[in-house]
């Protein structure tokens, strides 16, 4: 695994990305309390689980300051977190619903909502190093689920290996330096409510997860 820097998470008003940066200070002034800042990882770092996302959505996690939480990407993430035993408690779409996560942890590649949804290259290089941070300070890591190819994509450079050796197919399973990298088409409004990604097709994921990682 490439060398890593100290840090975890970015700072609340950090400056790397210019892009990002307008675009939160534009929904600060329109949102003034929202989160409106890079959202933290969720879970313990003791995990051996890591889910990897996307970015915030701008209603979503942007506003409430958790992964996937105030969206509908987040209703099906953590109903099937529930299910699977991933989590305990009651998901009700805010951070202080007491929900928590079992032995898994939820980041995304690009820790700031970017406009439209959609992060630069630029931009997901930028964030790396703390999805790198991230996994080296999980030591009993076993398995990354990465939901989507973008995803997809930084956890295979995050790891170092090429891409061309690993390409991104839903429920696939890729051995990767004594890990194993699941992929799973993104759990968004979009792909669900185009039959891209059914419920059933997201559980088959998570059933397969749930018997590697005990």
């Amino acid at each position: 695994m490439p060398a890593v820097q100290k840090a975890l998470e970015p700072s609340h008003n950090c400056p790397i990305c210019l892009r990002l940066v307008a675009f939160r200070e534009t929904a600060r002034s329109s949102w003034p309390e929202w989160h409106n800042g890079p959202v933290p990882s969720f879970g313990l770092p003791t995990a051996k689980l890591l889910i990897v996302g996307l970015a915030p959505g701008l209603k979503g996690a942007n506003r409430t300051g958790r992964p996937f939480t105030g969206d509908y990407a987040g209703d099906l993430l953590y109903s099937t977190l529930l299910e699977f035993g991933f989590a305990t408690g009651q998901f009700d779409a805010r951070p202080d619903d007491g929900l928590e996560l079992v032995n898994c942890l939820i980041t995304n590649a690009v820790r700031c909502v970017p406009p439209e949804n959609k992060p630069t290259p630029a931009e997901i290089a930028a964030c790396r190093p703390f999805l790198i941070n991230t996994m080296a300070a999980m030591p009993a890591l076993r398995g990354i689920l990465a939901l989507g190819k973008i995803s997809h994509d930084s956890v295979l450079r995050a790891l170092g290996v090429p891409l061309a050796a690993y390409k991104f197919a839903h429920g696939a399973q890729h051995a990767i330096n004594g890990l194993v990298v699941y992929d799973s088409y993104h759990c968004s409004r979009y792909n669900t409510n185009t039959g891209v990604l059914t419920t059933k097709m997201f559980h088959d994921v998570f059933a397969a997860i749930r018997r590697a990682i005990n």
